[in-house]
């Protein structure tokens, strides 16, 4: 059996949607450790955009692993193998909502994903819708 499909009755027939999700909880703790013991894992895994934002914030580290968090979501989300993490990037609305940005080969998806991320001291979540419609 498949994902679930939503169904909406028109009168001109059916239409089929499929949501995909993806969610991601993450040690805030753990991506402190990983980032002061591998530069490599900064420029692997984030944009200079985000690492630059990140860094200009007063609790980076929440930023970095709540960043890591939606990339692991979206990923998750999208169902694609062939995506990297510095494929999926996360920017901030003037109003300070979350988007995802994706690099140019997935870039017609990028409208399709809506984005939720959250945090307390220790933890950070975050929450990926895809529509596929």
């Amino acid at each position: 059996m498949g994902p679930p499909y939503f169904t909406k009755s028109v009168s001109y027939g059916i239409i089929k949607t499929m949501i995909l999700t993806g969610v991601d909880i993450i040690e805030i703790g753990r991506i402190k450790k990983i980032i002061l013991t591998s530069k490599r894992f900064l420029k692997k895994v984030y944009t200079p955009t985000e690492i630059a934002y990140c860094n200009s914030k007063k609790n980076k580290w929440q930023h970095f692993a709540v960043r890591f968090a939606a990339k692991e979501a979206v990923w998750k989300a999208l169902g694609k193998k062939d995506i990297w993490h510095r494929d999926i990037s996360v920017k901030n609305t003037d109003a300070g909502k979350p988007e995802i940005v994706l690099s140019k080969k997935y870039k017609n998806l990028e409208k399709k994903i809506s984005l939720s991320l959250s945090h307390t001291d220790d933890y950070a979540v975050a929450f990926a819708i895809f529509n596929q419609k």
